[in-house]
């Protein structure tokens, strides 16, 4: 290491003064800011102790500067920031889903107020923007003079936006005099500078803010007071009010993407529109529904503010599950009808019924024998099982409703199907034969031709999905697929585009294509299959239709369902996008709930 130099004369050569202990040059110059110390303790119950201090020049301490970047929202902005993505992101997705299902007007406007109900009704809800982003965002130079004065008389802003007044000492008796003297000195310092400065009344909103901060500092004082002094009253300060804790998931899951989908979702509920959850799955898998990478449809000046977490809570990586998408909007559903009064219309079923009817391989009566059994069941068709009306109480000891009846109508349907098809054929590897002309199992096909008919439409709707996405060479593409495939990419990697746009497309319109995962898929033809009907069977030895009739444990985790069962759950359970665990659950329910149910109307009929 280079010696330094001195800085008077330049000169290299240093030596220590033997009697001061000083360093010095060799012209004598001192050098400043040297000290060398040396503690002796000679004490007995001590050990010896040699330290030496020095006190080196030349070391410029670094300034603490803070690595944050200004243009990223941090605290309560970067969360009223966050929402504002959110709101630009739901408002993409109503026009789209209007220009997909041909939606009327009134669907935006609902969505709009259910919108601003979720954000009203959230665990933690959205402040508005803070006050000093406010100002500088209206560039008022006469409010942005005042702040620091206001500020500092206010106190910091809270989360929810709120500014919130320092707390006052109390006063006691013995100080009254010399505190009425400091107000009253402090009264007077206070008026010469409200006299030098822009006073307080040129602006009356700041003044009325500031008004009622103070009152609403008094309020919380007393009522302090009044109550050992801790803390703010529950009315001040909702944001602080004393609740059972929850984690951070659920907070983060009710402010997540998939709210904006409930959402949606709520506002087909109100309109009376007959779509699934899984329809907006699928429209969020095909790329039609904004959801998956919705970052590059925001402006540039919104993305600049965002920080990496909320980057990453904006883009989720996979669509919602269905189960995900009913409990946010039967939660929604629910807190809205007891908190604002609004009332929610019951799901349209019977559209949902036959598309459950048609895609199980069912015919008219399967879907008129489901919609009885239904009515037996007392199936919940509301979005949360407390807004569904109350059940006929016979006895005193019977229920008024159903406890964990709360599963998507889809799914509730589905099970009532199911149930249906075990009545008619069994599907536990034994025959069911009907003994008369008049059972309604006659008017329905085979139990060998439906089987064969649900395989069959199974390896049709294989073949469609995976001609694009399955496991096969692009050379075995024609020119079809491949065009499919690139517009598929194209959409889901760049986005639309406006190609109608411009001089060029003018005068040299391009032909529309037809984009997405419909694309280059042959036309599907509905040939008609013949399905044989039930024939009587008089005398017969097999059991009838309902005897006879198994019910399975869906706890049982080693348990394998008997191969036709297994068919048909794997089956619907695909469709209405749940697991068939839980297919199984939800049948098993209505199963002991028609066993009751069949019991009670017996002992009815006998007069017991």
């Amino acid at each position: 290491m280079a010696r330094r130099k001195c800085p008077v004369c330049g000169s290299k050569q240093w030596h220590k003064e033997p009697s001061s202990g000083l360093v010095a040059c060799s012209e004598g110059h001192i050098l400043q800011n040297y000290r060398n110390e040396t503690n002796e303790a000679d004490e007995m119950n001590t050990t010896h102790v040699l330290r030496r201090r020095r006190m080196k020049t030349g070391r410029e301490k670094k300034k603490a500067r803070g690595g944050a970047d200004p243009k990223l929202y941090h605290g309560a902005r970067g969360r009223f920031h966050y929402f504002q993505c959110q709101q630009l992101i739901l408002r993409r997705q109503i026009s789209e889903l209007r220009a997909l299902w041909d939606l009327p007007p009134e669907f935006e406007a609902i969505c709009r107020d259910l919108w601003a109900l979720h954000l009203s009704l959230l665990p933690t809800p959205p402040s508005p923007e803070p006050y000093i982003h406010a100002q500088e965002l209206s560039g008022e130079s006469e409010l942005r003079g005042a702040e620091p004065t206001t500020l500092a008389a206010a106190g910091p802003i809270t989360q929810d936006g709120s500014l919130v007044s320092p707390a006052k000492p109390p006063n006691n008796g013995e100080d009254s005099d010399s505190n009425d003297s400091g107000n009253s000195d402090e009264d007077g310092v206070n008026g010469s500078d409200e006299s030098d400065g822009a006073p307080l009344e040129d602006d009356p909103e700041l003044a009325a803010m500031l008004r009622e901060a103070s009152i609403a500092s008094s309020s919380s004082e007393d009522e302090d007071d009044n109550e050992d002094g801790h803390g703010a009253s529950a009315g001040d300060f909702p944001s602080e009010t004393p609740r059972k804790k929850r984690g951070q998931g659920a907070r983060r899951r009710y402010e997540a993407p998939p709210s904006t989908i409930a959402v949606l979702a709520l506002t087909c509920w109100v309109l009376r529109v007959p779509a699934m959850y899984l329809d907006f799955i699928r429209l969020i898998q095909s790329y039609d529904l904004t959801y998956l990478d919705p970052l590059r449809f925001l402006p540039a000046e919104m993305l600049r503010h965002l920080t990496k977490h909320s980057v990453q809570a904006l883009s989720p990586p996979f669509p919602p599950t269905t189960l995900a998408l009913h409990s946010l909007t039967s939660r929604l559903a629910k807190l809205a009808g007891a908190r604002y009064g609004i009332h929610v219309p019951e799901a349209n079923a019977a559209p949902v019924l036959w598309r459950v009817t048609k895609y199980m391989g069912g015919t008219p009566v399967l879907y008129h024998l489901t919609k009885r059994l239904a009515g037996v069941l007392s199936l919940p068709l509301t979005a949360h099982r407390s807004m569904a009306p109350g059940l006929e109480a016979v006895k005193k000891h019977d229920p008024e409703s159903h406890d964990y009846d709360d599963v998507p109508p889809e799914v509730a349907l589905l099970a009532a199907t199911i149930v249906v098809l075990k009545m008619v054929y069994g599907l536990d590897g034994n025959m069911r034969t009907a003994d008369a002309d008049d059972d309604q199992a006659c008017a329905l096909p085979r139990l060998d031709d439906y089987l064969a008919h649900l395989r069959k439409m199974e390896d049709e709707e294989t073949c469609e999905t995976d001609g694009l996405f399955g496991a096969r060479s692009v050379a075995t593409f024609d020119d079809a697929s491949v065009d499919a495939y690139l517009a598929f990419c194209e959409k889901a990697l760049l986005g639309p585009r406006d190609e109608g746009s411009g001089r060029l497309a003018e005068f040299f319109p391009r032909a529309p294509r037809e984009s997405g995962l419909g694309a280059g898929k042959p036309e599907r033809r509905e040939e008609g299959r013949v399905l044989r009907a039930g024939i009587a069977s008089h005398g017969a030895s097999e059991a009838r239709p309902g005897e006879q009739y198994p019910v399975y444990n869906a706890r049982d985790v080693l348990g394998t369902l008997p191969g036709p069962l297994g068919l048909v759950v794997a089956r619907g359970a695909q469709w209405v996008g749940v697991p068939e665990t839980y297919v199984g659950g939800v049948v098993e329910k209505y199963e002991r709930r028609f066993v009751r149910w069949w019991q009670t109307e017996r002992r009815r009929s006998r007069g017991t």
